[in-house]
């Protein structure tokens, strides 16, 4: 069960001006699910993606990357669910290239102008006859409002979609951010299986599109983990219509720090309903590092806590053992770290003090955040002032579960 987090509600969904999205039933992998997902975008739209750092990168990755290599401009996306199209060698090369050429072939676009995303088992071979055909239908389902459905129809051991949205006011004008994303395992960073897409009305340069994208994608789900694995399908993209008055057109734009903030705004919260909606969790973890000399460093020991699987179990069965999370800080890899700077919190409990329990902790105190279904670790390391944060979940007997009978 997902840790405060229940379905979105459609009507605070905003429609993005020159998006539409419909969904179809393709049976790609299990029958009666809507599994084929299409977003169509206005001419004159442009995209940018942040892609997985896994060097098996599945094959619509690589597609994905040699059309935006070709052209920031985007008439088109599909999305499809059950089958990973990874570890499919030269076929599954094939297989995206063709499901790209024949979307751009119903949109009437050329093919660079279109993207192919998969999420699901790896190394089993797409259906292109199941997909090919879900295509029309999704296309003949298209619609401004089709944002939840949308955000349904990409989910695959996700129990909730994931769908927000956000207006700005931005030098006078009004702006739309939109977004969905899926993913509740192989969640790591270096991009943490997950989808993202977020659009927006204004219009953005493709080169300052490129530096925002990374930026938006660095605040939020390159700032989250649930199990360590990093995916080789993660993919998030940023999409700008142009459709309203905003429009971007350079990196020293003095308005371009308020649109990273709005879209940051939707990533961010995206990225936390995938924390929040992990495999098996019943704990989201926000882990601070603070007084680090370096954010590098901070992010360090941020992942060691809330990669250890010592920590995680312990924070399952609400058991202050706290000692394992100074343990996970001194095997961060930092070489000339000072445990005896060390002080730890368990949101206002102060754990450790000088690398020490500190005087006043009770296990009693530990005990009552522990119970907590949202808890803040936080870390000074007394030695700079950078600091990091990052969001994970607990590791529980369903994670193993479900990962165990993820195929059947």
């Amino acid at each position: 069960m997902a840790v405060n987090l229940s379905a979105p509600d459609p009507k605070t969904i905003f429609p993005v001006a020159g998006v539409e999205l419909g969904t179809a039933m393709a049976g790609i992998r299990k029958q009666n699910r809507r599994d084929v997902m299409v977003m169509r975008f206005a001419p004159g739209t442009h995209a940018a993606g942040v892609f997985t750092q896994n060097r098996f990168a599945a094959a619509p990755v690589q597609v994905c990357r040699a059309h935006q290599a070709a052209t920031k401009s985007v008439r088109a996306l599909v999305v499809n669910t059950g089958i990973a199209n990874a570890g499919t060698g030269k076929e599954g090369l094939r297989a995206a290239e063709a499901t790209c050429a024949a979307l751009a072939r119903a949109v009437g676009c050329p093919v660079e102008e279109t993207l192919v995303f998969s999420t699901g088992v790896i190394m089993e071979p797409l259906p292109m006859d199941r997909l090919l055909a879900g295509l029309p239908k999704a296309l003949e389902s298209l619609s401004p409002a089709g944002w939840v459905e949308a955000a349904t129809a990409i989910m695959t051991t996700d129990t909730v979609p994931k769908a927000f949205s956000t207006k700005a006011m931005i030098d006078g004008k009004i702006i739309t951010v939109t977004g969905i994303s899926k993913g509740s395992g192989m969640i790591e960073p270096r991009m943490a299986t997950m989808l993202g897409f977020i659009a927006t009305d204004a219009g953005v340069a493709p080169d300052v599109l490129s530096v925002v994208a990374k930026r938006v994608a660095d605040a939020s789900f390159n700032r989250i983990t649930v199990d360590g694995d990093t995916s080789t399908n993660d993919s998030f993209i940023t999409i700008a219509t142009g459709a309203s008055e905003l429009k971007i057109e350079s990196i020293d734009d003095p308005r371009l720090e308020a649109l990273i903030g709005a879209l940051t705004i939707v990533a961010q919260r995206l990225a936390q309903s995938m924390i929040r909606d992990g495999e098996g969790a019943t704990k989201f973890i926000t882990v601070t590092v603070e007084g680090a000399r370096t954010k590098a460093e901070a992010l360090q020991v941020c992942y060691a806590v809330a990669h250890s699987p010592l920590v995680k179990t312990a924070f399952f069965a609400s058991d202050p053992n706290l000692g394992r999370i100074l343990a996970a800080v001194g095997n961060a890899r930092v070489e000339d770290l000072d445990a005896g700077k060390v002080d730890l919190w368990l949101d206002d409990v102060q754990v450790a003090v000088g690398g020490g329990r500190a005087p006043q902790y009770r296990e009693e105190d530990g005990v009552r955040v522990m119970a907590k279904p949202e808890i803040l670790v936080r870390i000074n390391l007394g030695r700079g002032t950078a600091s990091e944060t990052v969001w994970t979940t607990d590791l529980s007997h369903d994670y193993v579960s479900i990962n165990a009978d993820y195929r059947s």
